[in-house]
């Protein structure tokens, strides 16, 4: 939403054309809000350094966001979602990558994620699913240091222009009435 200054008039805009370049035909959606997300400091590679995955286990679920916990492994929901009912797979060890796993906890996080999967079809019936883990900061992960599977359902025509032109989701569902909604849906199996 965008605000009057009332300072702000229309001739004390700048023109595009005051600039260097040729304008390129993009609209902005300014969103400084994210700066308090891109600004916070990250984890350490120590265990509990700041470390969200570690923090939130210690908490109760609807504070901590979780949805499920396991004797190896958690999911929790993606504070920063790409879609309503954003999941993260996560150990309850804090190890930067899948190949650091024990067995026991590769069984679990593989178990989790399907159960997750299954849980998100039973709550919100998506079409389909995106999978993955970003290990390390060059391969994009926010939280590098603590291993983390995104399971992002997607339903057609869930991208449209605020994603790709403005970098902003819209979220329709609140992550508490998400996560309730999953948690509820969980399978015993």
């Amino acid at each position: 939403m965008v605000t009057q200054n009332e300072d702000f008039t229309p001739e004390h805009a700048e023109s595009e054309h005051d600039f260097a370049g040729e304008p390129d035909g993009f609209g902005r959606l300014w969103t400084p809000h994210r700066m308090a997300y891109i600004e916070a400091d990250r984890p350490s590679k120590d265990a509990g350094d700041g470390c969200p995955f570690c923090a939130a286990p210690g908490k109760d679920d609807a504070e901590g966001l979780i949805v499920h916990r396991g004797e190896h492994c958690f999911v929790v929901m993606n504070l920063f979602p790409y879609n309503p009912g954003h999941l993260l797979v996560c150990p309850s060890r804090h190890v930067p990558h899948y190949i650091d796993l024990t067995d026991a906890e590769t069984e679990e996080f593989t178990k989790l994620t399907k159960q997750g999967i299954r849980a998100l079809k039973a709550a919100s019936n998506p079409a389909g699913f995106n999978l993955g883990m970003n290990q390390g900061d060059v391969a994009g992960a926010g939280v590098a240091a603590h291993l983390h599977q995104h399971i992002v359902p997607r339903w057609g025509g869930d991208m449209n222009f605020m994603p790709i032109v403005g970098q902003t989701k819209a979220l329709p569902v609140l992550l508490e009435d998400s996560r309730q909604r999953i948690a509820a849906s969980w399978p015993t199996d």
